[in-house]
């Protein structure tokens, strides 16, 4: 049960990290905060509650898929 309880932990901090490090730098790079550093700032705290974290899209159209 532990293994999968830590599974789940690395896919939400995967989830988390939505495009990944580079694309939040760049970000941050241009004076821009990420879609979660938004959310953190519009909302109160312990107001949010994420449903579906791990939906990922399936469009293949327009080289989406890349």
């Amino acid at each position: 049960m532990q293994d999968i309880l830590q599974q789940l932990e690395e896919k939400r901090a995967a989830a988390r990290l939505g495009g990944g490090e580079k694309r939040i730098a760049a970000q941050h790079a241009k004076g821009k905060l990420s879609a979660r550093e938004r959310l953190e700032v519009l909302l109160d705290e312990g107001t949010f509650e994420e449903w579906d974290m791990f939906v990922e899209h399936r469009c293949t159209d327009f080289g989406m898929q890349d």
